[in-house]
């Protein structure tokens, strides 16, 4: 095979593969010194001179002449006789240099050049690709669904890249078919051997603060900033906002008339349930206005411990807690503090003991766990259905049946 006919199957990875010129001309230099390397021991002596764009390649080897009795010959040398053959005129000590055809190299390297170039070719499009989306993390992106698997969602782009949306990735309520356009943010890139796997998420918090980016303007331009979002997905997510200008009113804009700016982003989300509270430094305001919409009487803090009792009437202490205590946990997650709920001014039943008294019996986690949600006594836990109470706590329901069997039997003598 001529090297022009060689280049010319070369270079149609240019075009498949949308190579730049430079590019290509650097990775065709480098398998062709490799396989120069492998016959000759070295390539030093040799140029490589090569124009994908016309289709044609040069490699020329350059030697010194030496004697016909050196007997120890090596890559860059060649004997005067040898030289006489190129030309009759060359002497002892001048440089020659001399064409050197592929075919010279053996049907077997240039079947090697071949596949040497296809590897480099795809270990320069993956480091590429590694590189661009690298770059994306954290950035909302979209794709197109092309499979649809039990454990995972396969997507490409429009440059046909494929992007890997896990099962714990995706909003509980998430349905996709093939063909769909799906967003998420880039959640990682990851090397799986030498290619790239694409991570996307629409679990993830920054999710929810990107989509806030790209459909609140204020927010967009930086005259509004999101100080921290927290989310339990598909259900409730807080969002607290602030604004360095005092005109401005952050909650309001971000919601907008009768909820019109953040509608988007909660049928984005799967219908979730976000509330968006003013950021303010006085923590005790803060955790009164993360508790919302309930109404907080008071607030007794340990910074130490990182704890805050909530004092709260009776009537508020569900709508502190929330449907499956999701309004609670998301406050202690937004504030950074543990939060106890305490109901005000309630006086105990004539037979009813405070859930302390059992702790002789009953780990101490496990009574702060149901503090969690406002159940401080023997009787508002046996009150209640024990699979709420499982779905309402991080309890099993192994355990809370076991308390349960404990509190009845105090009861019963």
């Amino acid at each position: 095979m001529e090297n022009i006919a060689l280049i010319e199957s070369f270079s149609e990875f240019k075009d498949d593969k949308l190579i730049d010129r430079v590019t290509l001309m650097a990775i065709l230099e480098d398998v062709f010194r490799n396989a120069l390397k492998k016959k000759y021991g070295s390539d030093d002596n040799f140029d490589i001179i090569i124009n994908p764009d016309k289709g044609d390649m040069e490699i020329w080897r350059r030697r010194i002449v030496v004697a016909d009795d050196d007997l120890d010959l090596e890559n860059e040398e060649i004997t005067l006789t040898d030289a006489r053959k190129i030309e009759p005129d060359f002497e002892i000590g001048e440089e020659v240099s001399e064409e050197v055809k592929l075919i010279d190299l053996g049907r077997r390297a240039i079947l090697a050049l071949r596949q040497n170039l296809i590897s480099k070719i795809h270990e320069h499009d993956n480091t590429n690709l590694y590189k661009q989306f690298k770059d994306l993390i954290g950035e909302i992106y979209t794709a197109e669904v092309h499979h649809v698997r039990p454990r995972v969602v396969i997507l490409v782009d429009d440059e046909g890249n494929e992007i890997v949306l896990p099962k714990e990735k995706q909003i509980p309520s998430d349905f996709f078919r093939k063909g769909d356009n799906v967003r998420g943010i880039i959640e990682s890139v990851e090397l799986k051997g030498n290619k790239p796997q694409i991570i996307m998420s629409r679990t993830a918090d920054k999710f929810l603060e990107k989509l806030f980016e790209q459909e609140i303007p204020e927010v967009f331009d930086g005259l509004i900033m999101i100080k921290k979002v927290v989310r339990i997905p598909g259900e409730k997510a807080k969002v607290a906002v602030d604004s360095y200008d005092d005109r401005i009113d952050p909650v309001g804009a971000c919601v907008g008339m009768k909820g019109s700016r953040i509608h988007g982003i909660v049928r984005e989300l799967g219908n979730e349930n976000i509330d968006v509270i003013n950021y303010t430094s006085n923590l005790q305001l803060y955790i009164t206005r993360a508790l919302s919409p309930a109404k907080v009487s008071s607030v007794k803090i340990d910074e130490e411990k990182k704890r805050a009792e909530v004092f709260l009437k009776l009537e508020e202490v569900s709508k502190a807690i929330g449907r499956g205590g999701h309004n609670i946990k998301l406050a202690g997650l937004l504030t950074g503090y543990e939060l106890d709920v305490i109901r005000e001014g309630i006086a105990l039943e004539e037979d009813d003991v405070e859930l302390t008294e059992f702790s002789d019996e009953i780990d101490g986690w496990v009574i702060d766990e149901f503090a969690k949600i406002g159940l401080d006594t023997a009787r508002s836990i046996l009150n209640q259905d024990v699979a709420d109470l499982v779905r309402r706590t991080d309890l099993e329901e192994e355990t809370i049946l076991e308390v349960i069997k404990i509190l009845k039997e105090e009861f019963e003598d």
